[in-house]
């Protein structure tokens, strides 16, 4: 995915929205805070999120993180191959690492989320 199209949670989340389904993954940013990436816990499929909720973990050898969701849904798939090798969200946070994927309704918007810019001024400000 290009980050130009995504939007971005300001706890470092990014989604991009087809349709009425959303994918969900964390950013570069993130995956470099965190730095190896031991392990990732993922709602179960049907889970019904609310936007702000916390909808599982990522574990590094430095910490462990919330990860939230940036829009409301249902959880209708995630990505069951991040169990057995974390670091392919390391290798991919745009691609392949995706986390969860959602379907939202029809109203849903995305004013709430940054856009590119707004993110890098956040992490830019973040960094001092």
């Amino acid at each position: 995915m290009d980050p130009a199209s995504l939007r971005y949670a300001q706890s470092h989340e990014w989604v991009a929205v087809a349709g009425d389904i959303a994918t969900v993954g964390i950013t570069s940013f993130a995956v470099e805070q965190l730095t190896d990436l031991v392990y990732v816990e993922l709602p179960k499929i049907g889970r019904q999120l609310k936007a702000g909720e916390p909808f599982g973990e990522i574990e590094s050898v430095k910490a462990v993180s919330d990860l939230y969701a940036p829009v409301a849904g249902e959880v209708v798939e995630i990505n069951g191959t991040l169990k057995s090798d974390a670091m392919k969200i390391a290798a991919d946070p745009y691609g392949a690492g995706w986390l969860i994927k959602l379907r939202v309704a029809s109203n849903t918007t995305l004013d709430h989320l940054l856009t590119l810019d707004q993110y890098q001024k956040q992490i830019a400000e973040e960094q001092h």
